[in-house]
Formats: structure tokens, C-alpha cells, sequence
């Protein structure tokens, strides 16, 4: 989109029933948008982009609230998810740091700079008393709330960088999205051990970022993978229930609809947002 000779990357918001047509656009970033993440109640959203900021959204009325920035990439970014403190954020960035703000302020407040590598995830486990990010460095590392050296490191020589995170809806299981084509399983509590019996495999992800994700119920498991596909496995079983073709490209995203249970929505590098029955 263009306006007054600027090029801008713009956020839309879908009806998800009726027409399904797009009620509202976003217009502030001037590059591609890598993550955003709504609050509580659904009415602001994060937005972070490649172009260094994070902007604060009016989720009814489009309008931008604020903006914040250090300089370099944000690469994910997140609400602390309890609700006295829906006022702070934490954005996972390209300079290895995880930087925390208050949004009253605007200011920085704590920097947990521990990881060796680009920060690609960060995930609030015990309602938002911890959380646990990955990295380029091929670590995972959990976090106390505003405490900056992390308590608990996962390094293992054979571990492989893992792009993206799911938590189980009952809250006691991290999944990781492995670029060595497996999805990981560890507790997401205590001393977030590796569950040894239980991964999953079949689809096709390295090299590429695919979401992983949980239906509401917590029985199925979901990943994109690089050939286009929907993959389907059963949480407590750990086999392979389904593969889909979905897409001509990378099904990249891919998120179980919250109050249909039988509806899943993906999306791909071929520009297409699919919703499947």
C-alpha cells in the first residue's frame, strides 16, 4: 500500500462468520510485520516488524496508541498474560536480548540478556510468573518475571534451534517446533524437563519457521510443514492422526478456531488464509 509516495505494510482483522470480509487495516509499519499478540480482553493488539518498532493498537478503531523501539529487530512479542500486569510486554530481538516495557511509561524497565543468538520465541508459563524463550543459539532458557538471569538452561549437543512454541490449554506442557523435523515436548513448570516418550514426527519443517499449535481440548497437535501440508497428531497417543495438502507453499501458520471445534485456519507463503472443516 502506498500513500503520499510511502510504501506501507498494513494488519487486517477478518469477519469470521457472515461474509468473512476484512472490517478493519492497520497501516504503520513500513516492513513485514514477523509477530503480534493480543491482550486479555482482545481490545489492543502488538504488532513488531522488521522495520525495528513495535506499535500498540485500538483494535476497534485502527488507531495506533504507541510505539516503541531499541534500535534492532524485534522478532516475537508478548503480554504478560495475568491480568494486573496487562501494562507490560516483553519482545524477543534480534541482538539476543529479551527487552521488557511498560506501556504507562513507555520505558524500558528490565533486559534479560542471556542467549547467545537472535531470541525467536518467548512463552508465559505459570500465569505469567515465568516464561521460557529459544534462540538461534539452539538453548532454551526460563526466566523468572523480572529477573534477568535465567534459572533454568537447556542445551543438549544434538539440540537443533527451535523457532516456535505452543503451550498445552491444561498449562503443563511446552511443545517446541524442532528444525530437525520433530516436535519436543517438556513440562512447563517445576524443573521443565524434556518428556522422553513423547515427540512428534512426520512433517517437514527445517529450515522454515511453521507454527505449532493445540486444539482447544488438548487432544490433537498441529504443525504446518514445508510441503504445503496440515499435519495432524493424536497429544496422547503421539501418532500421526492426518496429513493435509493445504497449500502450494509453506504452510507456515496454522491455529485451531477456539469455539469451533472442527475448524482449523492456515496460512502460507502463497498468500492464501485457508479455513478447513
Amino acid at each position: 500500500m502506498k500513500y503520499n509516495g510511502i510504501k506501507w505494510l498494513i494488519l487486517q482483522l477478518w469477519e469470521y462468520y457472515g461474509q468473512r470480509r476484512c472490517i478493519r487495516t492497520y497501516v504503520g509499519h513500513f516492513e513485514a510485520v514477523v509477530d503480534l499478540c493480543f491482550n486479555n480482553d482482545g481490545t489492543k493488539f502488538l504488532s513488531c516488524s522488521f522495520d525495528k518498532y513495535i506499535k500498540l493498537w485500538n483494535t476497534e478503531t485502527g488507531e495506533c496508541l504507541s510505539r516503541f523501539s531499541t534500535g534492532k529487530v524485534p522478532r516475537c512479542v508478548r503480554f504478560n498474560p495475568a491480568p494486573d500486569k496487562q501494562h507490560m510486554f516483553v519482545a524477543g530481538c534480534k541482538d539476543k536480548k529479551i527487552v521488557q516495557w511498560d506501556i504507562n511509561t513507555g520505558e524500558v524497565v528490565q533486559e534479560y540478556d542471556r542467549h547467545l543468538g537472535a531470541v525467536n520465541t518467548v512463552t508465559f508459563t505459570e500465569e505469567g510468573n515465568r516464561f521460557v524463550s529459544t534462540s538461534d543459539d539452539q538453548s532454551i532458557r526460563v526466566w523468572e518475571w523480572e529477573i534477568p538471569v535465567d534459572f533454568k538452561y537447556i542445551a543438549e549437543p544434538t539440540q537443533h534451534s527451535m523457532p516456535k512454541t505452543a503451550i498445552h490449554p491444561n498449562g503443563k506442557w511446552i511443545c517446541f517446533q524442532s528444525m530437525d523435523n520433530f516436535i519436543y515436548v517438556f513440562s512447563a513448570s517445576g524443573r521443565y524437563r524434556q518428556h522422553k516418550k513423547k515427540r512428534f514426527s512426520g512433517h517437514l519443517t527445517a529450515g522454515y519457521a511453521c507454527d505449532v499449535n493445540f486444539s482447544p481440548d488438548g487432544n490433537y497437535v498441529i504443525s504446518g510443514d514445508y510441503e504445503g501440508r496440515l499435519v495432524i497428531w493424536d497429544w496422547k497417543s503421539g501418532k500421526l492422526y492426518s496429513k493435509m495438502d493445504c497449500h502450494k507453499q509453506v504452510t507456515i501458520g496454522c491455529i485451531w478456531h477456539p469455539h469451533e471445534p472442527s475448524q482449523v485456519v492456515t496460512c502460507s507463503w502463497d498468500g492464501t488464509i485457508k479455513l478447513w472443516d
